[in-house]
Order: C-alpha cells, then sequence, then structure tokens
C-alpha cells in the first residue's frame, strides 16, 4: 500500500541521507517511476524533501531534516497501530509496522507495541468459510489503482461464466466485509465484488480518470443503486412472534415489524431483490409465517411447496437400481 511506502522511502531518507531515485526503488522494490512519484509525493504533502539534478545528486531532507512523529499524541498513536494491526498479515504491513514503531518517540513505544498485538481478525466463519475472502486479485488491483494503469478484468456473475472487460481501477471499498472496486468502463462507473473477480492482468495503458473524481462520493452513489436493487421486491406477511428473532437475523434492516393481530400473529413488510427470492428465504420457516400479498409470492411458494411434496412423498416402491435389502 502506498502509505507504509511513503514512511518506508521517508525513513530510508534518513538513514542514507542523500538518495537516488534508482536507489529507493531497489529498497522497496518498486520501478523507479514509482520511486520518483512517491518522492515527489512526500514534497507534495510538506515533507522538506528537495531534489538536485547533474552529477552527484539525488533527493535529501532540507538540513538534514529527521522525523519521529512527534506530532502525533499518545491517544493518536495508539489508534494508528490499532487500525494497522489486523491488517499486519501481509509481509509488507508488517515491517510497515516495524519501522513505525521505531519512528515513534521512546516513551510511547510501549504503547504503540501493545496496540499493534491487540487485535486479531479472522476471515473464516464457524464453517470454516473465508467470509471476506475473493482478495487474491486484491494486490494487483492495489498496485493499478496506485500506477495508473488499466486492467483486463476477468469477471463472473452469480449463475454466469466468466466473462472479461477492460475496465479503469479508480479504488477499492468495503462494504459489510466485502470489498469492491470503483472502476471506470464503457458503461460508466462500476462496483465489482472481488469474490467475483477471476483474473486481473494489468494493460500498460493510462486510467482516464473522471474530471473531479472522489472515491468517497463514487461509492455512495454507487452503493445507492445496488441497495435500491437489493429492496426491488415487498412481501406483506404474518409471523408467529417467536420467529421474529430468526427473521431479524435472516433480514436485518429488510424487516419491518407491525402491530400485532387478534390472532397473536404479528404483521410484517420485508424487502428483496425480487418476490421469488423473498418467498424462497421466507419458506424455510414453513407454517410459522403466511405471505398475505402479493398474489405472485404465494404462487411462488405454492409452486414450491407442491416440488417439495412431489419429491419427498412417502413411497412403498425402492429407487431405481437401489436395493434396501441388508
Amino acid at each position: 500500500m502506498r502509505a507504509d511506502r511513503l514512511v518506508a522511502t521517508l525513513l530510508f531518507l534518513q538513514v542514507r541521507g542523500r538518495v537516488t531515485a534508482t536507489e529507493v526503488a531497489a529498497e522497496l522494490e518498486v520501478s523507479e517511476r514509482t520511486a520518483r512519484r512517491d518522492l515527489e509525493a512526500l514534497s507534495t504533502a510538506g515533507v522538506p524533501v528537495y531534489s538536485q539534478r547533474g552529477r552527484g545528486g539525488g533527493w535529501a531532507l532540507v538540513g538534514g531534516a529527521r522525523t519521529d512523529l512527534t506530532g502525533l499524541n499518545a491517544h493518536e498513536i495508539r489508534a494508528l497501530f490499532l487500525a494497522a494491526g489486523p491488517m499486519s498479515s501481509t509481509p509488507e504491513l508488517r515491517s510497515a509496522l516495524r519501522k513505525l514503531v521505531r519512528a515513534v518517540p521512546e516513551p510511547m513505544r510501549p504503547d504503540a507495541e501493545a496496540a499493534s498485538r491487540a487485535l486479531v481478525v479472522d476471515g473464516l466463519d464457524w464453517s470454516r468459510t473465508a467470509v471476506a475472502g475473493g482478495t487474491g486479485h486484491r494486490e494487483t488491483l492495489e498496485r493499478s489503482i496506485l500506477d495508473g494503469t488499466q486492467v483486463r478484468l476477468g469477471y463472473a456473475r452469480p449463475g454466469k461464466p466468466a466473462s472479461q472487460r477492460v475496465v479503469h481501477p479508480l479504488g477499492l471499498a468495503s462494504k459489510a466485509g466485502s470489498w469492491y472496486l470503483v472502476a471506470g468502463t464503457g458503461h460508466g462507473l462500476r462496483a465489482f465484488r472481488l469474490s467475483r473477480v477471476t483474473s486481473a492482468e494489468p494493460t500498460g495503458e493510462r486510467v482516464e480518470r473522471p474530471d473531479g473524481f472522489d472515491l468517497a462520493t463514487a461509492w455512495r452513489s454507487l452503493a445507492a443503486r445496488l441497495e435500491e436493487r437489493m429492496l426491488a421486491a415487498t412481501v406483506k406477511a404474518r409471523a408467529d412472534r417467536a420467529v421474529l428473532p430468526v427473521l431479524q437475523r435472516l433480514l436485518g434492516g429488510r424487516l419491518r415489524v407491525g402491530r400485532e393481530r387478534p390472532d397473536g400473529w404479528v404483521e410484517l413488510e420485508a424487502d428483496g431483490p425480487s418476490m421469488d427470492v423473498l418467498a424462497s428465504q421466507l419458506a424455510g420457516l414453513g407454517s410459522r409465517i403466511e405471505i398475505l400479498e402479493p398474489p405472485e409470492a404465494r404462487k411462488h411458494l405454492a409452486r414450491l411447496a407442491a416440488e417439495l411434496a412431489a419429491l419427498y412423498r412417502p413411497s412403498d416402491k425402492p429407487l431405481e437400481g437401489v436395493s434396501l435389502s441388508g
């Protein structure tokens, strides 16, 4: 990530006094162009870095200036290392954390080291399935975003084979444990879920960045469109009060609970991407919930019930080709 590269570049400058872009590139294992861009970024950000051209030239800190992060107070340092700790599973971030600890004022180092070890993030659910997966191509996409290069992206939507398209990577966004690539396409800005990315190959062509582009603003607009699709259908139902905790876990904010009826059941409304999806989600509660409207949702449940009844109807006849003898 660029932030840890900038810190590493700054500390390398302090140690060496004067460096060239070639030396920075070799030390941090990046391209010379990236190293030069990082040095220029430090200067633009207000760090007293200057360059001198010609033989014996290079980059140096003005007057031998040094940084020890003294502008941060104890609470800010703890917050920084608490945030960085869970992300430090990669070698690069572990290295960046070690360098940051050395840059922290001596009295504050024990707090920084403790904070960096205070949290752990487990990416597996209780069935040992990766819930924050889909990051296999994240490093490539991050590099393409920072380098400003287009990517030939392989992407597979649910139930469909993977297809390829060239996109302009502009940023990454995380929502509810899932990562999304925000990218420009021939059809405008799009969000691609990383768990569905099957390949990512930089093309070397420069990214075309929209004028005035702001990642946070773009993500809010894209997220609103995605949420609108997730709430495209609504059903009205009545349910046994005892199943409300199950419904709340299943639907979250898509569930709205109404009044209690004279029969002791509770009225509710639920939203989802389609009537069929909603009806199928609620079918698992059996007779403890009844969808009242719309009619198409009730018809879908009736068809589903008929299919299940036909499949699981008791039969005295053994299945063809299967022997029931001991």
